[in-house]
């Protein structure tokens, strides 16, 4: 078995592709994951499985759709796969303010385009490509950055989903309980 953390993107942001975090749970009992738990109303989930991640990010979309009509985009990794993204992060400045950066975990095959994030960055804001992560620090707010705003524009992937450090440290500290 391996300890999966599951990240949604666009549920229950603005009213629409609602999902509570209740009926997610027991949707993932229901398809035989194991320690099932949630994190905040954004669909975040970390649970057991025997299953490979990428079948795991395309049954559960699925599972989703066949419920509530609708089938976000899922990302998929393993607790390990965290651990190492929040071990390699760079900006170690953001450990006290952990809602300066982000973490947007993507899906290969990715393609990224340094020069036009570079143009787009402002305020203090850096970046630096990982391991399947991009570590977005924004000094000034995610929801003021540019970059963040033109993030479909320079970071190109089937999935894209971002979280904050805070969230990813809550997550880590769930996979491990």
């Amino acid at each position: 078995m391996t300890r999966y953390i599951a990240l949604l993107r666009g549920v229950n942001v603005g009213g629409r592709n609602r999902l509570p975090m209740a009926q997610w749970r027991a949707l993932l009992s229901d398809m035989g994951l194991q320690n099932v738990a949630t994190y905040i109303q954004s669909g975040n989930a970390v649970f057991d499985s025997a299953a490979p991640a990428d079948e795991l990010a395309d049954t559960l979309p699925a599972a989703i759709e066949k419920e509530t009509g609708f089938a976000p985009p899922c990302h998929v990794l393993a607790a390990s796969a965290l651990d190492a993204a929040l071990d390699a992060n760079p900006f170690t400045e953001a450990e006290d303010e952990p809602k300066t950066l982000h973490l947007v975990f993507f899906s290969d095959p990715a393609s990224f385009d340094a020069e036009a994030a570079g143009a787009a960055a402002t305020a203090g804001e850096r970046f630096q490509l990982g391991d399947g992560v991009l570590y977005l620090y924004t000094p000034h707010g995610f929801g003021r950055s540019k970059l963040a705003e033109r993030l479909d524009r320079v970071l190109r992937a089937e999935i894209v989903t971002a979280r904050n450090l805070a969230s990813c440290r809550a997550l880590q500290k769930m996979a491990h309980a």
